[in-house]
């Protein structure tokens, strides 16, 4: 989605709340847009009638919703759901070949409470295989030889093509932050367990988190408040956030415009009066990407244990060697792998505690969105973060040289949702014209 379009959105919720905007018109000029762009994006799972059963959402909705007094925070919102999540009245996929009948479970707790605060099911939005790296059809809207990233591409893809102004994803790794900065999206993957993952086909429970993509952060911000558990609305950001940059072998990971790049991020940060310190972190960063592997390949093979039993015939090669390692791995050595997680989480706390800082700052992605769609792109900076469960918001912060979208990630402490978002709104003025 656009830098102008990102800007109308919340004029277009607040306008759907008030009835200044006419909810069946305003399905129609998304249907135009939906019939125009989505061929050339593919981020939806094909649907007969789409538009028809969207008409009848709206017309239960406005049955439910009679006056604009008693219209819920995200009226009339569309949203992707990543095919990942139960939705009622959908099969889920999961990007697979795998019997529908055998995946199917009761509606995702997150789609539940959208439908509530009002939002209506656009589709399920395109996954790679079980959500691991074996990719689908969808195309970068930027570029359409370049991939949107994954796994929870259709929803990143569907978000920057103005096709849905909210969308669900997941992310094991870097399956949101990463397809975010890829597409030029702002991409939100809250605190571990802040979003239930109830309902969502696991990959690796010890470390999937529920995310949101959204053109801007006060979308994102409505939408986890709707989300998220124990969301504080009394939560203020009153002060600048103290920011520091993570030095070390985590951060050369990053290509060279990238990296060039996010220390141009970080000198218009404190141009603009914004501390930035630098400090050594993730020494044994070798070890976190050893350990957060093996969690994820040995959960990953309990998660498919019955599955993979009847369907192996059925799976990707990529997403059957991640099952078939993980069975090779001991119990007591994954029970290991996840107290040294946890440890690892507070060490990172405990360095932001020592040191004052209220926000780290990195590359979202290794560098832009590569070249083919055979691949979905490296998620290793995104990793540690996630292995932690700490909050962390992608925002567009720029262009690569060949025009594609370059994106900056910060992360709170666990359980800071809030201040990140309220901090992130501030950070985001800053770049919306690079956007």
């Amino acid at each position: 989605m656009q830098s102008s379009a990102a800007s109308s959105v919340e004029a277009l919720r607040l306008g759907l709340l008030s009835g200044d905007i006419n909810l069946n018109e305003h399905i129609d000029s998304v249907q135009a847009h939906f019939d125009s762009a989505e061929p050339k994006v593919l981020s939806f799972i094909r649907e007969r009638n789409r538009f028809k059963r969207i008409r009848k959402q709206v017309k239960s909705l406005l049955r439910k919703h009679p006056s604009v007094k008693s219209r819920p925070p995200l009226f009339g919102m569309l949203f992707g759901v990543k095919d990942i999540f139960h939705v009622e009245g959908f099969r889920t996929l999961a990007g697979s070949q795998v019997p529908w009948r055998a995946l199917a479970g009761s509606q995702a707790i997150s789609v539940t409470q959208l439908r509530e605060a009002g939002a209506l099911v656009m589709g399920k939005t395109v996954t790679t295989e079980f959500a691991y790296f074996s990719p689908g059809p969808t195309r970068n809207p930027h570029n359409a030889e370049h991939t949107p990233g994954g796994s929870s591409s259709g929803s990143a893809a569907a978000v920057a093509a103005g096709l849905v102004p909210i969308a669900l994803g997941t992310q094991t790794i870097g399956s949101v932050i990463r397809p975010a900065s890829f597409c030029g999206t702002v991409g939100f993957k809250p605190s571990y367990d802040r979003i239930s993952r109830d309902g969502v086909i696991p990959l690796s429970p010890s470390l999937d988190h529920v995310g949101v993509f959204a053109p801007n952060v006060q979308t994102v911000s409505t939408a986890a408040s709707v989300l998220c558990s124990g969301w504080r609305t009394d939560t203020t950001a009153n002060t600048r956030p103290r920011l520091a940059i993570p030095e070390g072998s985590y951060l050369s990971k990053a290509d060279p415009e990238m990296q060039e790049h996010f220390f141009s991020v970080v000198s218009r940060l404190k141009q603009a009066g914004f501390t930035v310190i630098s400090i050594k972190s993730m020494p044994d960063f070798d070890e976190v990407v050893s350990r957060h592997n093996l969690i994820l390949r040995a959960e990953a093979a309990e998660v498919h244990e019955e599955w993979y039993r009847l369907h192996n015939q059925r799976y990707h090669t990529r997403t059957a060697e991640l099952i078939e390692q993980g069975m090779r791995i001991r119990y007591d050595e994954l029970i290991k792998a996840i107290k040294e997680a946890k440890y690892f989480s507070q060490s990172l706390s405990t360095q932001m505690d020592m040191h004052g800082i209220d926000l780290w700052m990195a590359p979202s992605a290794i560098g832009p969105a590569p070249h083919g769609l055979d691949k979905t792109g490296d998620p290793i900076m995104n990793l540690p973060w996630t292995q932690a469960g700490l909050p962390a918001l992608g925002l567009p912060t720029g262009k690569a040289s060949n025009g594609l979208p370059l994106g900056t990630q910060f992360i709170a402490d666990s359980f800071n949702d809030e201040k990140l978002l309220a901090w992130g709104i501030e950070i985001e003025q800053i770049f919306k014209d690079q956007e």
